[in-house]
């Protein structure tokens, strides 16, 4: 019975957070109506945007804090460590749809492309390439482990898990960050940008480059030298641009106890 449950709220929390990314989507491209990112302010300006960074914030410290070793130290405690990812995947994904739920209006307008126009056709294509390299990352890392849905099917069957191998295959040839790459271009290219969907493609690009800076450094402590040489060698988040490519500095050299050995 109790596997039973872990398996249920294992598929609850991964529907719940694939489904909010979905959402960010539509939200984001205006692609469904009624639940666009723009619409008839309902707020003073001021107001409006302070909440919204606010929203941003907290979707921030959020994920930047469950993913950090420390804390998942600490939920260990009293959470199946093979269930850990599924809690953060299901918090994850609830804070994201209070941010989309309660986002607010601005009104005004950046830019606007002429509809039919070549560069209407040209942002919307980067629009949709950009989310398409984003789910399609995920499963070039392993959609299902990403989402916690390995770890949990290893607790169920009692098998013994085992973490993700340091590869370097697909985007992650030409990008470290392929994923948030895609976000990126999802968030920057619309043939519309208003105040409103401006103040959530900074909010949340700013939280991007603070999640790397993070993330770079777990990944380092988990495979040590092998992720140094492979970041001094491939961008950051733009293909092909030799300045993305970081050199390592003393703080990034990993003791010997934490580099992984190579059995292969």
């Amino acid at each position: 019975m109790k596997k039973l449950g872990a398996s249920l709220f294992a598929i609850v929390a991964y529907a719940i957070g694939v489904g909010a990314l979905f959402t960010w989507t539509a939200f984001v491209g205006n692609l469904i109506p009624g639940i666009g990112i723009d619409g008839e302010p309902a707020m003073g300006a001021v107001p409006a945007l302070l909440k919204n960074l606010a929203l941003v914030a907290l979707f921030a410290v959020q994920h930047i804090i469950m993913a950090r070793q420390s804390f998942k130290k600490w939920l260990t405690k009293t959470v199946h460590p093979l269930l850990e990812r599924s809690v953060f995947v299901l918090t994850s994904g609830l804070t994201f749809f209070l941010l989309l739920w309660q986002w607010e209006p601005l009104g005004g307008t950046i830019w606007q492309v002429e509809a039919g126009s070549t560069a209407y056709y040209v942002h919307y294509t980067l629009f949709f390439i950009g989310w398409a390299i984003m789910y399609s990352s995920s499963f070039v890392i392993n959609h299902f482990d990403l989402f916690g849905l390995r770890q949990t099917y290893c607790y169920v069957t009692d098998k013994p898990y085992k973490p993700l191998q340091f590869r370097v295959v697909a985007y992650y040839k030409y990008m470290r960050h392929p994923l948030y790459f895609g976000m990126l271009l999802g968030l920057w290219f619309t043939p519309h940008m208003t105040i409103t969907h401006l103040a959530m493609a900074a909010g949340l690009t700013t939280f991007i480059l603070i999640a790397i800076t993070y993330e770079e450094k777990d990944l380092i402590r988990e495979f040590g030298n092998k992720y140094i040489q492979y970041r001094k060698q491939t961008p950051k988040l733009i293909p092909f641009l030799k300045t993305g490519r970081t050199e390592p500095t003393s703080q990034d050299v990993p003791s010997i106890e934490a580099v992984p050995v190579d059995n292969d």
